[in-house]
């Protein structure tokens, strides 16, 4: 029974997502339960298109990237796929109407990822909005059920928190990304000789982000508000640790939240929703 794949499927997509994200996994978890699978779903293949750009070093990346955007494109056509990520994410694409453009556009953010090095601006703006906005959009056409006039209304606030998620990745990756995958994304910037300008100078960009993006996360519909919150106080947090953290010594250790430091989050988070402190 197609049904039984179906589930399979997403619990494919849960495990995915909890083996690589506590953060996003907690955040889940305080949505509607109508939401999970779906967002699920979605973090599934953004997972597994990252990893053959960012892991695979020992394989034909761009075959296998080529090979998995194809995929994805059948899955949706078809209504089906035996890769149970793709079956899953093609679930939600068709049943939420996600514009293809959406899909479009990630991948070729992570097409980027393979031949970029050194971003300028309008590389950077354009590797945040596949990577980091559109999938903002994704979820956001899942928590507006249909709703048009909610999906249009919130669509900026929405790109801005994906925008801010990712521009806190690049601080809290950048060691890796510059020393082990040899990228830079910040524009105009030698990471070598990070000052504490050039450094505040992103944390302000970010923070700017993240007050544009809880003005949307305000008006989300009640199911998904408390979920959305929650990433978006984590991150907050992340972001508070790294600008207290010396440029040098992000260029030496990757920045992090301690698992139990998150469940204290998620609780503090939890009390400020229910007492509509946003």
């Amino acid at each position: 029974m197609k049904s039984i794949f179906d589930e399979v499927s997403a619990e494919c997509s849960k495990i995915t997502t909890k083996s690589y994200s506590t953060s996003f996994s907690l955040g889940i978890y305080f949505l509607d339960k109508r939401f999970h699978a779906p967002i699920y779903a979605i973090y599934g293949l953004v997972r597994f298109a990252d990893e053959i750009v960012d892991s695979f070093h020992d394989y034909d990346k761009k075959m296998l990237l080529d090979n998995f955007k194809r995929d994805t494109y059948e899955a949706i056509e078809n209504g089906i796929s035996l890769n149970p990520i793709l079956n899953a994410y093609q679930q939600v694409v068709n049943k939420y109407h996600i514009d293809k453009e959406l899909t479009d556009t990630f991948f070729k953010s992570m097409e980027m990822d393979l031949d970029e090095n050194t971003y300028d601006k309008r590389n950077y703006e354009q590797y945040i909005f596949g990577s980091a906005e559109v999938v903002g959009l994704m979820c956001l056409r899942v928590f507006a059920e249909g709703n048009n006039e909610t999906y249009q209304q919130l669509k900026p606030a929405a790109m801005k928190l994906g925008s801010a998620f990712q521009k806190v990745n690049f601080l809290r990756d950048v060691k890796h990304d510059y020393e082990i995958l040899g990228r830079s994304y910040f524009p105009g910037i030698n990471l070598e000789t990070l000052s504490a300008i050039e450094k505040q100078k992103i944390e302000h960009e970010i923070e700017q982000d993240f007050k544009e993006a809880l003005a949307g996360i305000r008006n989300l519909p009640s199911g998904a508000r408390g979920g959305v919150y929650l990433a978006y106080y984590y991150y907050q947090n992340l972001l508070h640790r790294i600008k207290k953290t010396p440029p040098k010594k992000i260029m030496s250790a990757r920045i992090g939240i301690p698992n139990i430091w998150k469940l204290y989050l998620m609780f503090k988070s939890y009390l400020r929703y229910q007492a509509n402190i946003l």
